[in-house]
């Protein structure tokens, strides 16, 4: 099999794992080879490669309720954008890409200017939350606030990650990725993406 059909398969294999299971990209990548009987040491596509083949699944399988689900877990973001506005809130993730189901999380990635004033305002507002590391979009270990969430168009909680980075940080973050989009969207950007959904 030639290599890049072979990184077409084990995406498309992921890219199903990733929206029947909720997998991360990484950890549905490494469960592709194993279903697929590859060796641990089998090259893996890339994350634009297994988002290409998630979005044709979607397209496939998914195109009469994932619209809702994504508009459902965009609101759901919204209101905790809202709520931590003070901490220059961005949207990342598949919910920011639009190829979230009701199985996908919320990650949203918070610049503070003290590191532990996001924790201490979900403290002041009694809200349940793991700390937890995550990586970053530099691919650096970066602390995270994990918690459960009602979301109200699904009927059922889902998962948000709160990533904190430094208010410098945001400098770079809103760089173009290598395809020419915006990685993570601020407040006003989610608005303008729910108005156009609507219209």
């Amino acid at each position: 099999m030639r290599i890049d059909s072979l990184q077409e398969e084990i995406a498309a294999t992921a890219a199903r794992l990733v929206v029947e299971e909720g997998l991360e990209y990484g950890s549905a990548k490494r469960r592709a080879l194993k279903q697929l009987g590859l060796s641990a040491r089998t090259a893996l596509p890339d994350n634009h490669l297994v988002e290409a083949s998630v979005r044709e699944y979607i397209d496939l399988f998914c195109a009469d309720t994932q619209p809702a689900e994504l508009r459902a877990l965009r609101e759901t973001a919204l209101l905790w954008m809202q709520r931590l506005a003070d901490f220059r809130p961005h949207l990342t993730g598949a919910v920011w890409h639009g190829t979230a189901t009701r199985l996908s999380d919320i990650y949203i990635q918070l610049f503070c200017d003290d590191p532990k004033s996001a924790e201490i305002a979900l403290i002041d507002h009694h809200v349940d939350y793991e700390p937890q590391t995550v990586t970053g979009f530099r691919g650096e270990p970066v602390d995270a606030l994990s918690l459960s969430t009602p979301c109200r168009g699904l009927g059922e909680e889902v998962g948000v990650h709160l990533m904190i980075y430094d208010h410098d940080d945001l400098r770079g973050a809103l760089v173009p990725d290598a395809q020419g989009r915006v990685p993570r969207g601020s407040l006003p950007a989610l608005q303008h993406l729910l108005q156009e959904d609507a219209a």
